[in-house]
């Protein structure tokens, strides 16, 4: 079933960032969102995730379906391992372990299994985000800015991970490097705001 967007308002201190907005993505591809810092690209994808509320409008096509997401910031619960972060999202058992080292290892982040999101620099927590989201998996994955931090060698490894573990499901991902959108997407929606608007 498509992603449905219906008339979408949400307003943060009487500033309208979604207002009336509307789109209907596929169930399946990978969509770039692709516009300026601060017209509203963020909040979409946070409503989407449940993460905001809506001061109205509806979203359909998101019942039942498992969505995994990575954020501007890692969001690394700070009190648990490089480890522990991604088994948390996976049972938090031996085979959540084993799971979430295996993703380390495939961000090249092996030897940090053990070490506290404090030791870690911002690239590797970046790609500790990342291994937590291919590793809990799901229908939708959600990316906003996922390469913060991440030279050009790391992205080109790290995509077609991501593209293999979501084949077959939609992936909307948030850019500002035109070149990345290209290279990423199936299809590219550029955008301003806010509010948010849909330039073509």
């Amino acid at each position: 079933m498509p992603l449905i967007l219906n008339n979408l308002y949400k307003s943060f201190a009487e500033k309208a960032v979604l207002a009336d907005f509307s789109l209907t993505l596929p169930d399946a591809g990978v969509i770039c969102f692709f516009g300026p810092s601060g017209c509203g690209k963020s909040t979409l994808f946070n409503v989407i995730a449940g993460l905001v509320p809506l001061d109205g409008g509806t979203i359909r096509g998101l019942r039942g379906k498992k969505l995994a997401a990575v954020f501007q910031q890692p969001r690394l619960m700070p009190w648990l391992s490089a480890a522990g972060n991604i088994a948390a999202v996976c049972g938090d058992n031996k085979a959540a372990r084993q799971e979430a080292r295996f993703w380390l290892a495939q961000m090249d982040l092996e030897n940090e299994a053990d070490s506290l999101p404090g030791e870690l620099s911002d690239g590797m927590k970046q790609r500790v985000s990342l291994a937590r989201a291919l590793a809990y998996g799901g229908d939708l994955l959600l990316l906003d800015e996922p390469f913060t931090g991440l030279d050009q060698k790391l992205k080109e490894r790290i995509w077609p991970l991501i593209a293999e573990r979501f084949e077959g499901k939609l992936i909307l991902v948030i850019t500002h490097h035109q070149e990345e959108a290209q290279s990423l997407a199936d299809e590219i929606y550029h955008l301003s705001g806010p509010p948010l608007t849909l330039c073509r």
